[in-house]
Parts: structure tokens; C-alpha cells; sequence
């Protein structure tokens, strides 16, 4: 039995299952919305799916939006970030929690992580408030809740605000209540990957009526909910749901809680079965922790468990397999030439300045997830446990043959050399 990237034969040759999934009840929505002539922003299904999602997140109030990026971008409008304004953000996300800030003229300051669950690590919160910090976008990343005991324990003792960047979190539990309610407001994804889907599509939630109005009449041109069609009252645009969106979402709500509970099954079953492997680590349960829909699951890769085979390597052997692992971000946010000094700054005011230098910062657990992490991304924990069997079955080969790996890579080499 030799390794598939050796030209043995893989464990695994069926596809895992697909995304984004759907059936009949998308199909019909879809129909039945254009079938009632009313396709646009204030097609009845907006308000219902709007109304469902905020009963979900047990909150009062919900703002739909095009997309999750937009979502974060209102949300900071609707506290009045602007210019010279400075919000705490983590380097391991996508790249919109911190051009957010930017595009509102704010500057992005950039804390490390906690190394088990990559979210904001409140110690490097705290040593990153200055005088001109306003707020916090806390990720819960991958769908794992950050510490929002201790984040909001920080953000009232400094009197800042807290968004809740739950774009992976649809449902996600802390001490049983719904992510969503720990900040001013929370944000959420339906983008093609997202845990919930209508190709795109975002959504703020709120417990505040006043921040819940002021992101309303931004993504409708400035209008109020009372007010008429030609009456505005505030600089706005438009950024509303379709209906057809909102169709389709409705049918994606009713299906989270049933994939979830066969996300965190399979996850259960992966974290019991490797611990038979000492080089592929999943962090530890957080007992407050009571819901984790698992939008993508983080192994920590350990090389000397495998004679020292490079992580990259070991993905490359993997995916060999049969197995569509990934290596995370290549490198943290600051990182990217966006941030670099000769693209910068974003507004032509002249009083902005960035509250970092961005192109030497260093944070090591930001660092260390690029270098050592791997991803499993969500619809393989869709399937059946031969699935993860498949996955643990696949990192035990290559741990028993990664010797002969590395001698086939040193005898590539040597040829090369030569």
C-alpha cells in the first residue's frame, strides 16, 4: 500500500457531499415570488425572512442588506465611525472586517489571536486600546463564538462598542444564547459559502431600535420606516435583500439547525478519533460553548509527528487521498500590499493616519495559524462517519509512510540538482 501521491491508489474516490444544497422548497420560494410580481427589496419575503432570523438569534430587531461586507460597512456607519477613529479588529479573517473600517475612514488596529479557537484573544485587546479606539469587531471564527464574556467586560470598561462579525455563525451558541446579542449590533454572511446561503446577501442584528433605524434608512436612500417613498432624511444609498434572496434564505433557514446537528456529530466523531494521531491536534471544547455550527474546522499540524514532513506536503498528500483539506489564510491581513504605506491613506482628508505600522507588525499566533493550520471546511461534516473515517484513515497513512515521502522528495531533488 503505497501513498496516492506515489502513485498508490487513494482511500477515498466519492466526492464528499456538495454546497450550497437545496431542493423543492428554494425551487417553489424562487417561483412563488416571481410568479407575485414583487421581486425587489420590498417583497413581503424580505420581511420574513427578516423577522425569522432575528427569532433565531433572539433579538428584535433585523436589517437585511446585499452582502455581509455591506452588512459590516452599516453597521459601522450606524455608530458614527469616521475619520481618524480607530476599531480593533483580528489579522485571521477575511480581509472585509478591516476595509470596512477603511471605507468609513477609520483605522483598522490589528489584534492576535487565541491559538485554539483563532478568535480575537481579549489580552491583545486590551493592549491595543488607545484614546482613539471606538470599537471592536470580535469573528466568531469558523462558527466557534469568541470570548464575549471577556470582550464586553473590556468594551464597557473603556466605553467602546462591540460588532459581532458572525459571517461563519449562523446559529452559534454562548452560555446558551444565540451570538448576536453580546454587541451593539452582529453581522452575518449568506455569501455562496456561508452557512446559509442565496449566493450572497447579509444581515445586522440588533437589540437597539435606534442602531436598527439608522441601518435601515442607510440601505434605503435615508428614508425612515414611517416615512414616504420621495422623503429623506439622512445621507443613504440603496444596499436592500431582493426578494428572490430572501425566498431562497427562508428555505436555508429551516435546514441549519438539522445540518448543524450533523456538523457537530461528525466533529464529535473526528475529535475522538484523532486521538490516535499525535501530529494533528483539534483544539479543545470551550464548555460556555453550547452551540458550534463548525464552518470550517482548524487542525493545528505538528511536522516531527511526521519525520518532519513539511505542512504543505502533508496537504498535498492528503488531498491525494481524496481529501479536500486546505492550508488557512497564506499570511495574516496586515500582511497584504493593501495595507502596505504607498496605498494608504483610504480618504484624501489629510487627518488620517494608520494606527499601525502595518508592514512590520508581528502577531505570533496569527503567524503560527498560517504556518501550521488546516482547514475542513463544512460540507464535508455533512455526510456519514465513514467520512470522517476516511479523513483520520488518510491522515494514518501518511503518517505511516511519510518516510517514504520525504525519500521520494529528496530523490526529486537530488535529480533536479543534477
Amino acid at each position: 500500500m503505497d501513498l496516492a501521491l506515489l502513485g498508490g491508489t487513494p482511500v477515498r474516490s466519492e466526492p464528499f457531499p456538495g454546497w450550497p444544497q437545496h431542493g423543492t422548497q428554494e425551487e417553489e420560494a424562487v417561483i412563488a415570488v416571481l410568479r407575485s410580481g414583487s421581486w425587489g427589496g420590498y417583497s413581503k419575503k424580505v420581511e420574513e425572512f427578516e423577522t425569522a432570523f432575528a427569532a433565531l438569534h433572539r433579538v428584535p430587531y433585523a436589517v437585511s442588506c446585499v452582502n455581509g461586507t455591506i452588512a459590516l460597512e452599516v453597521a459601522l456607519r450606524s455608530l458614527g465611525i469616521q475619520c481618524g477613529d480607530q476599531v480593533i479588529v483580528p489579522a485571521i479573517t477575511f480581509v472585509a472586517t478591516a476595509t470596512s473600517v477603511m471605507l468609513c475612514h477609520g483605522a483598522p488596529v490589528f489584534a492576535d489571536i487565541d491559538p485554539v479557537t483563532l478568535n480575537l484573544s481579549p489580552e491583545s485587546v486590551q493592549a491595543a486600546i488607545t484614546p482613539r479606539t471606538k470599537a471592536i469587531i470580535p469573528v466568531h471564527f469558523g462558527g466557534h463564538p469568541a470570548d464575549m464574556d471577556a470582550l464586553r467586560e473590556i468594551a464597557d470598561r473603556h466605553g467602546l462598542a462591540i460588532i459581532e462579525d458572525a459571517a461563519h455563525a449562523q446559529g452559534a451558541l454562548w452560555r446558551d444564547t444565540p451570538v448576536g446579542n453580546f454587541g451593539d449590533l452582529a453581522t452575518f454572511s449568506f455569501q455562496a459559502f456561508k452557512l446559509m446561503t442565496a449566493g450572497e446577501g447579509g444581515v445586522i442584528l440588533t437589540t437597539s431600535e435606534m442602531l436598527a433605524r439608522k441601518c435601515w434608512s442607510y440601505c434605503n436612500h435615508g428614508r425612515l420606516v414611517s416615512g414616504g417613498w420621495f422623503e429623506h432624511f439622512t445621507l443613504g444609498t440603496n444596499y436592500r435583500m431582493t426578494g428572490l434572496q430572501a425566498a431562497v434564505l427562508i428555505e436555508q433557514l429551516a435546514r441549519l439547525q438539522e445540518q448543524t446537528r450533523t456538523r457537530q456529530a461528525n466533529v464529535a466523531r473526528l475529535r475522538k478519533l484523532l486521538k490516535s494521531l499525535k501530529g494533528i491536534q483539534l483544539g479543545a471544547d470551550d464548555p460556555r460553548v453550547t452551540s458550534q455550527p463548525n464552518y470550517l474546522v482548524t487542525l493545528r499540524y505538528d511536522p516531527s509527528a511526521f519525520n518532519g514532513l513539511d505542512r504543505d506536503l502533508f496537504l498535498s498528500a492528503l488531498r491525494a487521498e481524496g481529501i479536500p483539506a486546505k492550508a488557512p489564510y497564506p499570511h495574516p491581513l496586515y500582511r497584504n500590499p493593501l495595507f502596505h504605506r504607498e496605498n494608504q491613506p483610504p480618504c484624501a482628508c489629510g487627518k488620517w493616519e494608520p494606527a499601525q505600522d502595518y508592514e512590520s507588525l508581528n502577531l505570533p499566533e496569527c503567524e503560527r495559524v498560517c504556518r501550521d493550520g488546516i482547514w475542513l471546511e463544512q460540507p464535508l461534516f455533512l455526510g456519514t462517519s465513514k467520512d470522517i473515517d476516511d479523513i483520520v484513515e488518510a491522515c494514518s497513512k501518511i503518517e505511516a509512510m511519510s518516510e517514504n515521502l520525504l525519500s521520494a522528495q529528496r530523490d526529486i531533488h537530488a535529480e533536479e540538482r543534477h
